[in-house]
């Protein structure tokens, strides 16, 4: 079986690797030509357009910012759609809105192309070591055909629904995620503030009902003061644009989620967009007008 690889960024890039490791044939077409030379050394077969992956390969991933990059690789003339055959399956890893993933779907399907959409969550590490979780939505069987890909890139993979449910449950994670790096930061702020010692509250909660993944892999990146980017503040209100997107066309209100995205915007409007999105601490430090050595 030939894969084909499309977004080979700070996701796709250690994703794409690990399936090579596995033993599939890579076929990639990536806009940056060191990337290309790296992975070509390494065995992928480097192509100069999309139309000549999808017709190369049986299965094609695509790991892209949102809908917009999506629909563009995907059904724009020159598009994988043009090159794709029939039988063949597009598997997008991008977290993007439910409804673009079902418009998606329906214009493969008219060309008999089977699709899945089958977003991911942990960031940077967990793609590079190939735990990441992966939240899926399409035909059951579609799904089954897929399953023993993606579980080469995942420590998870759960199928939730036909294909939009993927991403309806990537934007419920992202809640989650975002509130939860929120709440860290407010209790890392106030505990400072009262002189208790955060390494010490930080091991003291962490085997109780606060404890959580989230917080195991954001309150030492917070103590270290390290933001080097897992998963950027950017891609994280991208993904929380969506959520409110989603809320607002089905008529529920979702306060928190809109709380924190404004967090994101004015942490992203200060220049840190870029940052990774334990650097939420920053914006509560800011709040209480304390500085990194307080």
């Amino acid at each position: 079986m030939k894969i084909g690889f499309v977004g080979l960024g700070i996701m796709g890039k250690p994703m794409c690797q690990n399936l090579m490791k596995a033993g599939y044939e890579l076929v990639i077409s990536s806009s940056n030509p060191d990337t290309n030379q790296e992975l070509g050394k390494r065995g992928a077969t480097v192509v100069d357009s999309y139309t000549e992956l999808a017709a190369a390969t049986d299965v094609i991933i695509t790991m892209l910012p949102n809908s917009p990059e999506v629909k563009e690789v995907v059904l724009e003339q020159g598009g994988l759609i043009d090159g794709a055959r029939s039988g063949s399956v597009i598997i997008d890893m991008s977290s993007i809105a439910p409804i673009a993933s079902q418009e998606i779907g329906e214009a493969l399907k008219e060309k008999g192309i089977g699709f899945v959409d089958a977003p991911v969550s942990g960031g940077e590490p967990k793609a590079i070591d190939g735990t990441v979780a992966v939240m899926a939505g399409g035909e059951q069987a579609t799904f089954d055909d897929c399953l023993p890909i993606l579980e080469t890139m995942a420590g998870s993979v759960v199928r939730t629904g036909d294909i939009g449910a993927g991403n309806s449950t990537k934007l419920a994670n992202q809640i989650i995620v975002a509130l939860n790096i929120a709440a860290i930061s407010e209790a890392m702020v106030l505990t400072r503030n009262m002189g208790v010692d955060t390494e010490s509250v930080y091991e003291a909660i962490r085997g109780g009902l606060a404890g959580s993944n989230a917080l195991d892999a954001k309150a030492p990146m917070m103590m270290d003061r390290n933001f080097d980017p897992g998963f950027t503040i950017d891609l994280h209100l991208k993904d929380l644009h969506n959520v409110l997107e989603t809320s607002g066309d089905i008529g529920v209100p979702l306060p928190l989620a809109a709380s924190v995205k404004e967090t994101l915007q004015a942490l992203q409007a200060g220049g840190q967009g870029d940052r990774d999105h334990a650097a939420i601490l920053t914006f509560y430090e800011k709040l209480a007008n304390m500085t990194a050595n307080d």
